[in-house]
């Protein structure tokens, strides 16, 4: 395949369409489509690509309702639905064709089943609060299906919270816990064969941990824990890890790698932002690049392509515009193949 067309959203009032061309290594912008205000996470329905979701992070919350075409057309929003709080910093759609939007600011979260059509919500569910720690705020940041349950790591009280379905779809209950290490900031999560990978924004820290079987124990060993902060950051840097992203092994890319990226707060590194790509053997947490992109402040960025082999990524500052990386070296190593700077920053990906 050679043209590719990803959605990017942010922190204004439009998402952007992008033409991106693995044979000619050009990315070019199609489009800007209005929505509502800052669109910074997108989700697509997980079995109609045609379906595109978007929150609207701002202090009354919200997600929205899209269609999008093949070519990166994006309809006026079709519906729009409260989230029930403050700053909602992630939505996904679940496989049951219920809709999620976590409010970061205000510490609960919503999930929406949909009506006749994907497009259409049911404002009926209640919304979830999750426990503040002690003297502290309660800063749920994203949502991950496992199983029957939804794990949500909360940065604000160090831990993943467990939600099970409670009686009909949009109910849904706390059942349990998995306690995260005092300070550490969970920001974003990932499981493979039931292993527990988090991504904490606080410490700038990867960490490995087993699942327990729900309802038996709220803590559980590290298996392992590593620093993604790079050896040689400027004087005055000071980091904050953004996103994981773990994408299935294939025939072209057959070892599981781990990619992370960080996030420079402080004093602006002339390389750009690194991510950092792991791998889990032997129990460690090995170390495998660090790959400094040309961007500031990676938040968002998705792979795709027919075998995951390219990565779109860009920063939440800066001048950086949107680049895309293409994996080599089986996946130890990203190439820049493509940049855009059109728009300057951008904080969520699809690939359509």
């Amino acid at each position: 395949m050679v043209n590719f067309t990803i959605i990017a959203g942010g922190y204004d009032v439009f998402v952007a369409s992008y033409l991106f061309n693995s044979d000619a290594s050009t990315l070019s912008l199609l489009n800007k489509y209005t929505t509502g205000s800052n669109p910074s996470w997108l989700t697509l329905h997980p079995t109609n690509n045609s379906i595109l979701y978007a929150t609207n992070e701002n202090s009354v919350g919200a997600v929205q309702s899209f269609t999008v075409t093949p070519d990166g057309v994006v309809s006026s929003a079709i519906d729009t639905a409260p989230t029930g709080g403050d700053s909602p910093a992630f939505a996904v759609a679940l496989s049951t064709g219920q809709v999620v939007g976590m409010n970061y600011g205000s510490g609960n979260g919503v999930i929406l089943p949909t009506t006749s059509t994907p497009l259409d919500f049911d404002t009926s569910s209640p919304v979830i609060t999750f426990p503040p720690p002690a003297g502290g705020v309660s800063h749920p940041h994203m949502a991950l299906e496992y199983g029957l349950e939804i794990l949500v790591p909360d940065l604000g009280a160090d831990t993943i919270w467990r939600l099970v379905e409670d009686g009909s779809p949009g109910a849904w209950k706390i059942a349990g816990s998995i306690g995260q290490p005092t300070g550490s900031g969970p920001r974003h999560i990932a499981v493979d064969d039931d292993l527990l990978y988090t991504l904490h924004e606080l410490s700038s820290t990867l960490t490995i941990q087993a699942i327990p079987v729900l309802g038996t124990s709220n803590t559980s060993a590290l298996l392992a824990n590593v620093s993604i902060i790079p050896p040689d950051p400027p004087a005055g840097a000071s980091y904050g890890a953004g996103e994981l992203l773990m994408p299935a092994p294939n025939e072209a890319f057959p070892t599981r790698y781990i990619y992370a990226s960080n996030r420079n707060i402080g004093t602006t590194d002339e390389r750009g932002d690194s991510i950092a790509i792991y791998e889990y053997t032997g129990g460690q947490l090995n170390l495998i690049a660090q790959v400094y992109t040309g961007l500031d402040q990676v938040r968002g960025m998705e792979f795709g392509g027919e075998n995951s082999e390219y990565l779109v990524a860009s920063g939440v500052v800066g001048e950086g515009g949107v680049a895309v990386f293409e994996r080599t070296e089986g996946g130890k190593n990203l190439v820049e193949v493509a940049r855009n700077t059109d728009v300057l920053t951008r904080t969520s990906f699809v690939w359509v």
